[in-house]
């Protein structure tokens, strides 16, 4: 599985507007330069999730983005389906739409098993886990194996 940028960065601006969340709307320019994103790239990401609705914007001079719901109810799976579509796909599939025959057969457990872990690890995490840098006890364990951090 890969991050793209779009979601990468999707989740970044979501997590700005989150730690903002009290000050009122921010506007795209800010969290662009804040986290380092191509304004116009973010803007385009920003829609995404308006249209998703996770994030609500207002026009004007006091407007900008805020959050739709509450942080704590939006999780990073929400996010990346706004921007990127189903969280898993193979050859741009969803798993269950997929049928292998012969020797293949077994692949299709295999992408679903796969499909499972990471939404159970991405729909378990939100971003006001994250904003308070309190991530899930399974998704720290995880992180702490010294093989997490080595690339094969």
């Amino acid at each position: 599985m890969r991050i793209s940028a779009r979601a990468d960065y999707a989740v970044r601006a979501v997590l700005e507007l989150a730690v903002r969340q009290d000050g009122g709307p921010v506007k795209a320019e800010t969290v662009a330069a804040v986290q380092g994103i191509p304004h116009k790239f973010l803007e385009g990401i920003l829609g995404d999730l308006r249209r998703a609705g996770v994030v609500d914007s207002r026009r004007g001079g006091n407007g900008g983005y805020r959050l739709a719901r509450e942080a704590s109810a939006i999780t990073v799976a929400d996010v990346i389906r706004a921007v990127d579509g189903p969280i898993v796909s193979v050859r741009g599939e969803r798993p269950t739409g997929l049928e292998y025959t012969g020797s293949a057969q077994p692949l299709l457990p295999l992408w679903i098993a796969l499909r499972a872990n990471v939404r159970r690890i991405l729909e378990g995490v939100t971003i006001a886990d994250i904003a308070a840098d309190a991530l899930p006890e399974p998704v720290r364990r995880l992180a702490a194996e010294p093989a997490a951090w080595e690339n094969p």
